[in-house]
């Protein structure tokens, strides 16, 4: 973690020009701090596995959080769910102002294939990440479960359309990170697949037990905005909580069996950063 916040840190976003806030506001919300939870899954294969690529790694890890920080950038807004904290700090349209907010995510989400493509690995494995993270991260991913987020507001779902909803909206970019790291150090695609397939569920846990912080945390303990899903299609809103922790603890045990069968490698690079995830009843701020 500490290696890729400094390499974060030495290498945030610039655009100098005779615009008081633009480049600031490019980078205020990368150091806002957050998990980094994409680019340690990422970072974790890469250096389990084939640590001579690390550094050849980290500008796709910082990709990563650049399209995951445009993402919340834009979560935010008023124009979705106009948010005022976010990572313990105030949101960039309450810092700045909307124009800045939109600008500076959709420079955060362009300028992250930018890393990408300059990043010092191979042409071929170049493509397949921008593939990945375009595929899992625009139109029929991330983007895609947006939509149906902010298009159903106040329009209940069933437990399976809220599934698709949130498998696009967040678990595919989790699984991304996974497969990304998996392609850079060459690990078969039966092992991509099953890494990614793991992901997805994992970000379906993780979006289940973030709606728990949102259900039962203040804004202070979870660092962002909570008590504003009311509208939302979240687990909670659907089964309750007590059902919804069930759900959480059922798909936990689940990935903790798919878990334990992957390499000895793979659990080692993997076990700090997702043991959390998968052994606690209620999620942590």
């Amino acid at each position: 973690m500490q290696r890729f916040e400094s390499y974060l840190s030495q290498n945030l976003p610039q655009a100098p020009s005779f615009h008081p806030v633009y480049e600031d506001a490019l980078g205020v919300m990368l150091t806002a701090g957050g998990k980094r939870f994409r680019p340690m899954l990422l970072l974790n294969i890469v250096d389990a596995y084939e640590p001579m690529l690390y550094d050849g790694a980290l500008p796709v890890a910082l990709a990563l959080e650049m399209f995951h920080t445009y993402s919340l950038i834009h979560d935010d807004l008023p124009a979705m769910d106009d948010a005022d904290l976010r990572r313990g700090n105030e949101t960039l349209h309450k810092r700045y102002d909307e124009v800045t907010a939109i600008l500076a995510g959709d420079a955060l989400n362009t300028d992250a294939f930018l890393k990408i493509s300059q990043a010092p690995l191979r042409e071929d494995i170049k493509i397949k990440l921008v593939t990945l993270l375009a595929q899992n991260g625009g139109g029929e991913g991330m983007v895609l479960g947006q939509a149906i987020d902010c298009y159903f507001e106040n329009k209940p779902l069933d437990i399976e359309q809220i599934k698709v909803l949130h498998t696009n909206k967040t678990a595919k970019l989790i699984a991304a990170s996974l497969q990304m790291g998996a392609v850079i150090v060459g690990l078969d695609i039966k092992v991509q697949k099953a890494l990614y397939d793991f992901g997805i569920d994992l970000g379906l846990l993780f979006q289940i037990q973030d709606d728990i912080i949102d259900e039962t945390q203040s804004e202070e303990e979870a660092g962002k905005t909570t008590g504003n899903d009311g509208d939302k299609n979240s687990f909670v809103n659907l089964l309750g909580l007590e059902q919804t922790v069930q759900e959480a603890d059922t798909l936990a045990k689940d990935l903790q069996r798919r878990f334990e069968t992957f390499d000895e490698k793979l659990q080692i690079a993997l076990q700090p950063l997702i043991t959390k995830y998968l052994s606690r009843h209620k999620p942590e701020a």
